[in-house]
């Protein structure tokens, strides 16, 4: 089966400006050479600590920021090297779901405005009638009545179904998922899950759902992709992940998931140090400075992703312990 979505050594820097001519003084190294691809009809959950550029890579991929480097093959077409209005048309196939339901949101229009306004930028025509949008709405869980209010009118569960809907309005094909529960109750969180799973059976959607919550993530996803300081360092089936963890930043993650037993045992992981900067990395493999295993191989040379024993070609991991 061939991807639907293909990213091949990204790279997405930030200059860093400053002293009294504001000059370039450096770069941050937000997403740093990062591969994988995505199938149709699956979910890629894509995990880590804040601030290691899931969100940054998410928005590369759908073109809200323009990559550095590399390539992001979307449906057999390079995204990388597309002009501006040939991306629009590429998002008609390719759409996005907010972190923030109230923040992504425009709070001076109406639910109908919020929800017309994709139809007319993309030039779709008799789509944004009363009755397809009062369908559109029913379809995320809200009532047609809610087509003449305003966002602040709704909770935050609501907001974020409003943003569901339109992020499917155009069927897309794929959506990049930016945390979307992380900012709802515990209880909201599972019904927002649960309608992003039926919407991805009756409409056959492809999912890269980012958050740094595992649980989460294992409740959602076919595949999980661990990413720390810009670049993945491990991938495997979502089972195979959490059954057997072979990168130690991904055992620290897994062992930090609350369990509901009180009584049951637990060993965490507690890492020591702080997060390197990506502004500064450190040489070799990035963890080396947290990581309770590090050689002094792990300070020299950067480990390769690789397959993590000869048998297995679905579980990759980046360390030099392997």
């Amino acid at each position: 089966m061939e991807p639907i979505l293909s990213v091949n050594n990204l790279k997405k820097y930030f200059p860093v400006y400053g002293g009294i001519f504001l000059r370039r003084q450096g770069w941050v190294y937000a997403v740093d050479d990062v591969s994988f691809d995505v199938f149709p009809g699956e979910t890629l959950g894509l995990v880590g600590e804040s601030g290691c550029g899931k969100t940054t890579l998410g928005r590369c991929i759908v073109g809200l920021y323009a990559s550095t480097a590399g390539e992001i093959n979307f449906q057999g077409s390079n995204l990388a090297k597309r002009d501006r209005q040939q991306l629009k048309s590429m998002r008609l196939k390719m759409q996005m779901i907010f972190q923030d339901p109230f923040e992504s949101l425009n709070s001076r229009h109406t639910v109908r405005e919020i929800l017309e306004e994709k139809y007319r930028i993309h030039g779709v025509k008799n789509q944004h009638s009363g009755p397809q949008l009062a369908t559109l709405l029913e379809t995320v869980g809200l009532s047609p009545r809610a087509l003449a209010r305003f966002p602040h009118e709704f909770s935050g569960g609501q907001r974020q179904r409003i943003g569901i809907a339109r992020a499917i309005s155009l069927s897309p094909d794929l959506i990049v998922c930016d945390e979307p529960v992380s900012a709802l109750d515990v209880s909201v969180q599972s019904q927002i899950l649960n309608l992003l799973l039926t919407l991805q059976q009756e409409m056959g959607l492809t999912y890269l759902f980012i958050s740094h919550d595992l649980s989460v993530v294992k409740h959602v996803s076919d595949r999980i992709a661990v990413m720390y300081l810009g670049r993945i360092v491990e991938m495997a089936d979502r089972d195979d992940l959490f059954a057997s963890p072979s990168h130690p930043y991904t055992q620290a993650l897994l062992s930090a998931i609350p369990i509901a037993d009180p009584n049951a045992p637990k060993q965490r992981i507690i890492l020591e140090g702080e997060i390197p900067s990506p502004e500064n990395p450190p040489t070799g493999c990035r963890f080396h400075t947290r990581c309770p295993h590090a050689m002094a191989v792990c300070q020299k040379e950067e480990p390769v992703f690789k397959p993590i024993n000869h048998e297995c070609d679905t579980h990759f991991a980046a360390c030099h312990l392997l």
